[in-house]
């Protein structure tokens, strides 16, 4: 059995979980909060949401809406056909959520771009935290 190594970012936020649920399936909002991974994103053509990245272009989907939370999505560079599969929930907790995030190390992925790659995670969640409880006040 070959297991990947994983690790699990999350954060606290003092808003409703479906009102964070919404914003973050929302693709015209990544720009605002995902800022580490997304330096533009667009509608394509075809109706598949195209957002450039450090790395290049890559097209993102989203898990179809549920009321559970699941905002599992993939991620597919352009013109290829490896999609790195992002799971990501938003779970009630009291009176606001928890947001969290499940980062796998791909195969050939040094340590260090993993543990790189965690801290990005971190830093998007923590913006995500900022822009929301901001626009609650």
């Amino acid at each position: 059995m070959n297991l990947l190594q994983s690790t699990t970012v999350q954060v606290s936020i003092a808003r409703q979980p479906q009102e964070v649920y919404a914003y973050i399936r929302d693709f015209a909002n990544f720009p605002a909060w995902a800022t580490a991974f997304c330096l533009g994103i667009h509608n394509s053509e075809d109706g598949q949401w195209v957002m450039e990245t450090p790395e290049g272009l890559v097209s993102v989907r989203f898990a179809e809406a549920n009321p559970f939370g699941v905002l599992d999505h993939d991620v597919c560079p352009v013109g290829s056909d490896e999609s790195v599969w992002n799971p990501m929930r938003v779970l009630a907790n009291g009176d606001g959520c928890e947001v969290i995030f499940t980062l796998f190390q791909r195969l050939g992925m040094s340590d260090e771009q993993f543990a790189h790659d965690a801290e990005m995670v971190q830093h998007d969640l923590q913006s995500l935290k900022r822009v929301l409880e901001n626009a609650a006040q």
